[in-house]
């Protein structure tokens, strides 16, 4: 009897807890992993946020005034509120140009020139997270390359500041940041896409717009929840694109938090911190019917 055919009747043999065992046994290294580095410090997150601290010491006196104490300053909500339209914004626009581009890329690029093309949208990946950012000081700046081209073509003859360290400084950076996100995920969706179905549309009268968002955007909607989703979260969380290009006038709560943590003020950081913890699984409750393993292609 060969190996291959002897394998069968040895995990017959075996009893049904070591049979299941041995079929999960691959996962174990994965759940130590989520264990250590993820539940365990979201447990400690979870109960800093409803501890106090005193003099600089945390007490394990179990309170809900950090999220009263949150709530109750006009300054942490209109951030928490700021935080959400800036997050909102950056989405929309990251996708609302992944779309036509991964629309462009997947129907009318030859295929031998898409693999190129993808490899320059994730060329900035290729470098440091922080020398991307710091590369919009010398756009946006005073002496930035915006400001000299203002200059040069006569339109202003002072540098204008209003490029920099605001909240409209940091919706274009962001999106600069996450548009390769959209555009990958969106590509990897419409790429599948049956383009006669689309042609079959408009052989029936419909115009090229509406075939899109009747027929193509119905059928990739998974994919778009997926890029708004990894665009979206991430920017929730943002902390050192808000520091860097937005200054004070474009704090965010990613912000907010480490003030928290900087002044010692652990447990009301772990309470703004599981606020937004709290939002993003609200918002993947909201779209669980669209992250579902099942899609339009039927897999």
């Amino acid at each position: 009897m060969t190996v291959a055919a002897a394998e069968p009747a040895r995990r017959a043999r075996l009893p049904r807890v070591g049979r299941a065992a041995l079929e999960y046994a691959g996962f174990v290294p994965t759940i130590v992993l989520l264990g250590l580095f993820f539940l365990v410090p979201l447990g400690i997150i979870v109960c800093y946020s409803f501890w106090e601290t005193v003099d600089y010491s945390v007490v394990h006196h179990w309170t809900t005034e950090n999220y009263r104490y949150f709530f109750s300053v006009t300054a942490y909500v209109s951030t928490m509120w700021a935080t959400l339209w800036v997050a909102v914004a950056a989405t929309a626009i990251a996708i609302g140009l992944a779309f036509p581009f991964a629309y462009w890329l997947s129907r009318y690029v030859p295929k031998r020139l898409r693999t190129p093309l993808l490899v320059l949208v994730i060329v900035p990946f290729w470098s440091s997270y922080l020398l991307r950012v710091y590369s919009w000081l010398t756009i946006l700046g005073d002496h930035g390359v915006l400001n000299r081209f203002l200059h040069w073509v006569g339109i202003t003859r002072h540098p204008l500041g209003v490029f920099l360290y605001d909240r409209p400084a940091v919706i274009l950076v962001l999106v600069y940041l996450y548009f390769p996100f959209g555009a990958l995920t969106l590509y990897s969706s419409i790429e599948r896409f049956d383009w006669n179905q689309l042609r079959a549309a408009m052989d029936l009268g419909a115009s090229p717009l509406t075939a899109i968002f009747r027929i193509l955007v119905p059928q990739i909607r998974p994919g778009i929840i997926t890029a708004i989703i990894f665009v979206f979260i991430p920017i929730l969380g943002e902390y050192l694109t808000p520091q860097i290009v937005g200054g004070t006038g474009g704090v965010m709560i990613g912000n907010l938090i480490v003030n928290f943590f900087q002044s010692a003020e652990y447990t009301r950081g772990a309470a703004a911190s599981l606020l937004i913890a709290l939002f993003i699984v609200a918002l993947l409750a909201v779209f669980r019917k669209s992250l579902s393993s099942r899609d339009a292609y039927g897999t």
